[in-house]
This record gives structure tokens, C-alpha cells and sequence, in this order.
């Protein structure tokens, strides 16, 4: 089986995360999420700063995750603005070579660099329909995203989780689907809600 293009699973998870983004309302701005350390709008803003900085990364350019832009509060288009930079990313991986060697300051593979940004996108899409009310869909099993991410998850989940990008894996239910696994790897409560309890 040929493996799928970073390109063609950013834009797979951007079909999704997009329409989440363009549906939060502004009154839920300062909501929890389910990275406790992020309301709904410092999670935009992290996002936003991941797609573009990973833009920069695509194209074996510096990063610079310093302090994060306030963009929601400097850009009443946000949310136009946010399917213009998810396009970008897509764009930029898509580039030739954009897949090969290595990228970013720890040297890592670019393909392992690219499905980092994959998961933000998928997981932290997931973070803000949850913490908004929105129901959200993952990319179907055809595109490869999840299957890709649980991968990925596998291969750095030990050292992600030294590092604090991770919790402990979460126990999920007998039946539950691949993007509950995948959240859960991830240390995400799948069942979680806005008031921090798990749903029936």
C-alpha cells in the first residue's frame, strides 16, 4: 500500500478542523478545553501558531515558538484567516521535498515533523468542539489520518510524554473507535465535557 502524502492527510484534517473553527462563537472564547492549561481562545492562538510555524518548517526554515501571537484579538477575521493559514500548511507540505530529510531543530525526519502538525490539527479540532458543543467528525478511515496519527503517537508517545506534550494514556471502553483510541493515547479523556465530567 502506498503511503499517503503528508500534504494529502493536512488537507484531509483541515476539512474538518476548519468548519470547528469557523463555528465557535465568540462567547465561548474563555471556556475550558480539555488541555486544561488552554481556554478556547489560547487554544486557537497555539493553533494558529503551529500551522503557521510549521509552514517555516515544511520548507527547512528556523521555527520561532516563542511567545504566542494574540491573533484572535488582533484579527476580527480570525476564523477567515485560519482556513488561509491551514491552507498554506497544506500547500507547503505538498511542495516537493517538502517530505524528505530532516527538519527543525531537533533534526527530526520531515515526515515525522509533518504528522506533529497533523495531530495538533486533529486533536486540538477535537479539543475545540468538544469545549464549544460542537460535535466533531475525524477524517474517515480512508484518508489514513487517524491510522497515520496512532502510528506516529506510538513512535513518540514516551518521549512526548517525558516532555509534558503528553498525559498517561487514558483506558477507553471495549468498542470505542480509533480517534477515541487516538485521544486517548494522547492522554485526553474522550468522554470529556465543558464541566469536566464524563458523559453517559
Amino acid at each position: 500500500m502506498t503511503e499517503n502524502s503528508i500534504a494529502d492527510l493536512l488537507k484531509a484534517a483541515t476539512a474538518h478542523a476548519v468548519p470547528v473553527v469557523r463555528a465557535i462563537p465568540d462567547d465561548r472564547l474563555t471556556d475550558p478545553t480539555p488541555c486544561a492549561e488552554y481556554d478556547v481562545k489560547a487554544l486557537l492562538n497555539h493553533l494558529f501558531q503551529v500551522i503557521v510555524q510549521f509552514q517555516a518548517l515544511a520548507a527547512k526554515k528556523d521555527s520561532a515558538f516563542g511567545e504566542t501571537p494574540d491573533v484572535v484579538a488582533e484579527s476580527p477575521d480570525w476564523r477567515d484567516r485560519f482556513a488561509d493559514e491551514a491552507a498554506k500548511l497544506v500547500a507547503g507540505w505538498a511542495e516537493p521535498g517538502a517530505e524528505e530529510g530532516t527538519t527543525g531543530a531537533m533534526d527530526m525526519p520531515a515526515r515525522t515533523v509533518g504528522c506533529m502538525v497533523l495531530l495538533d490539527l486533529t486533536v486540538h479540532a477535537w479539543d475545540l468542539a468538544r469545549a464549544t458543543g460542537q460535535d466533531f467528525e475525524a477524517a474517515p478511515e480512508s484518508s489514513g489520518v487517524v491510522a497515520a496519527l496512532r502510528e506516529s503517537v506510538a513512535g513518540l508517545g514516551p518521549t512526548a510524554r517525558k516532555m509534558g506534550v503528553f498525559g498517561e494514556p487514558v483506558a477507553v471502553p471495549e468498542g470505542a473507535d480509533e480517534l477515541e483510541r487516538l485521544l486517548a493515547e494522547t492522554g485526553r479523556d474522550p468522554r470529556w465535557t465543558p464541566a469536566g465530567r464524563a458523559s453517559a
